[in-house]
């Protein structure tokens, strides 16, 4: 599953990035072709993001990375000194 979730986002960040030039370099004049463009861009951006976190969230569970370094409050006398 973590295969796929790693194709997809590949597959988001590329059409991100190709649309994302298509919005930027299409002329004013040709105004739906530019806001179609910038809309898939942000939807590879949207889809690219989600892919990632999922990714990193699973390399954290499975050991590959680090865990976060977080303090987490505990709830007995101690915390409160």
């Amino acid at each position: 599953m973590h295969k796929i979730i790693a194709i997809v986002n590949v597959i988001a960040w590329g059409g991100f990035w190709a649309f994302g030039y298509l919005a930027l370099t299409t002329s004013l004049a040709d105004g739906g072709q530019m806001v179609t463009a910038a809309l898939l861009a942000a939807a590879g951006g949207a889809v690219g993001l989600w892919a990632y976190f999922q990714l990193v969230r699973h390399s954290e569970r499975t050991g590959y990375a680090k865990k976060p370094n977080r303090v987490y409050q505990r709830d007995d006398e101690e915390a409160a000194i």
